[in-house]
């Protein structure tokens, strides 16, 4: 073999070598840069009934600036028609998943669905959050349930009795009143001034509720009252009794207009702004169909002290939040909810739609003295109620403010009355167990 055969054999070894070399080498392909992974969304859901313009603006803002704060827990907002609200909440409830939070009335109308275990106890978020130092006692109260905080209250509006000054300085009247015996007094000093001392418009019945309220919140207490309401008290009990004795004394001392059913509560103002009338025990919302002209001439102060041995309760009706008991994500609802109970958005609640905060610590300085002395009243309270037809069933409000007309219209039958009031009440316990 030649030199030049042996060189060429050399080089095709080599050229065989170097392939099996790379045949046995696996090729790698450059590292890949691995893509961020997506943030982990815990949703929120929220069904609200502020479905008038300027309150949907609002609570769309507050879950706005919530989602802009936390985009790993963002709050999906629904808003339906007030009156659908009410008619659909039982349904929204059940569902499963239920909605996260919702909002809703104090009162019966959310101890329904605590009984029936369908709103959350967030005892341990009403903890964490300190609010028993910054809320009011009476809506402590009225958020506390067999022991747990199942409501947290946001707005209100407060009821008392309003009176016209110049009037009272006619009769010779100090204002405020502050005993029922002084009241009684009042309507005589009023009566001989030829001044009827009460308007009341109950053609609609509910005003005359509210006189049910204060004076059995002022005879029994408010606990009592509520377990009245709750339907866990026989309306033969000798304390309602005493309640309508009360009543009877204020209509025998001629407090009242007469034929209070003529007039709604609207129409029943007149009376008051030409003069012939004094008092009003009416919601802050009177203001609204009170003429501007003539508000100068017009104040409220505390129902009055009948049991000064009772803690003071208020008709505070009240909006809030709650959570579900069934939610899809209760952990993220209780953050949100700790957010809604905030000094923040009650500040914006009370600026921006001017909603009376039931945190002790929002600025009210720059709202009307006439109002800020509303909010003492309240905050000062001890209890708040909500009103008679949010705080018992609505069969029993029907048939107990049925029984307060006929009352009226009759003040001596107060046992036949009560006695069918108790009948009903019965009735409904009866049909509640079938």
């Amino acid at each position: 073999m030649t030199c030049k055969s042996s060189s060429l054999l050399l080089t095709l070894l080599l050229l065989f070598s170097m392939a099996l070399s790379a045949c046995a080498t696996p090729v790698t392909a450059p590292p890949v840069a691995e893509a961020p992974a997506a943030p982990t969304v815990n949703k929120i859901t929220y069904n609200s009934y502020q479905s008038d313009p300027a309150p949907r603006a609002w609570i769309e803002g507050v879950v706005a600036d919530w989602n802009a704060a936390h985009p790993d827990m963002p709050v999906d907002l629904s808003i339906i028609a007030h009156e659908d609200f009410k008619q659909a909440l039982r349904a929204m409830l059940t569902a499963n998943p239920a909605p996260d939070v919702l909002d809703w009335f104090a009162g019966n109308r959310a101890r329904f669905f605590i009984d029936r275990g369908l709103i959350a106890d967030f005892s341990d978020l009403w903890e964490r959050e300190g609010w028993d130092n910054v809320y009011a006692p009476g809506f402590i109260a009225l958020a506390t349930y067999n022991g747990g905080k199942y409501f947290l209250p946001s707005s209100y509006y407060w009821w008392a009795i309003y009176y016209r000054p110049s009037l009272f300085e006619q009769a010779g009247v100090q204002a405020p009143i502050e005993t029922f015996d002084d009241l009684l007094a009042a309507c005589d000093a009023l009566n001989a001034a030829g001044i009827t001392p009460i308007t009341i418009g109950a053609r609609f019945k509910w005003p005359a509720a509210a006189w049910f309220d204060y004076l059995n919140m002022r005879t029994n207490g408010p606990e009592f009252h509520i377990e009245l309401m709750d339907l866990k008290i026989p309306y033969t009990d000798p304390r309602v009794r005493a309640v309508f004795e009360n009543w009877k004394k204020l209509i025998d001392a001629k407090c009242f207009i007469s034929d209070p059913a003529a007039y709604d509560w609207q129409e029943a103002i007149d009376p008051m702004v030409q003069g012939q009338a004094a008092m009003y025990l009416m919601g802050a919302f009177i203001t609204d169909s009170y003429p501007d002209e003539a508000e100068d001439d017009l104040d409220f102060f505390r129902f009055p002290v009948i049991n000064p041995d009772v803690p003071i309760g208020e008709d505070a009706p009240t909006d809030g939040y709650f959570l579900a008991a069934n939610a899809g994500n209760l952990a993220g609802g209780k953050e949100f909810l700790a957010y809604l109970g905030s000094k923040e958005v009650q500040q914006s609640l009370l600026d921006t739609l001017g909603r009376l905060p039931s945190r002790v610590d929002v600025d009210i300085s720059n709202i009307s003295p006439a109002t800020q002395k509303g909010i003492q009243l309240i905050q000062s309270a001890d209890f708040i109620a909500q009103f008679y037809d949010r705080d018992t069933t609505p069969p029993m409000a029907e048939a107990g403010m049925d029984g307060m007309m006929r009352f009226w219209d009759n003040p001596d039958q107060i046992d036949q009355i009560l006695e069918e009031l108790e009948a009903e009440r019965q009735r409904i316990l009866a049909e509640a167990q079938e």
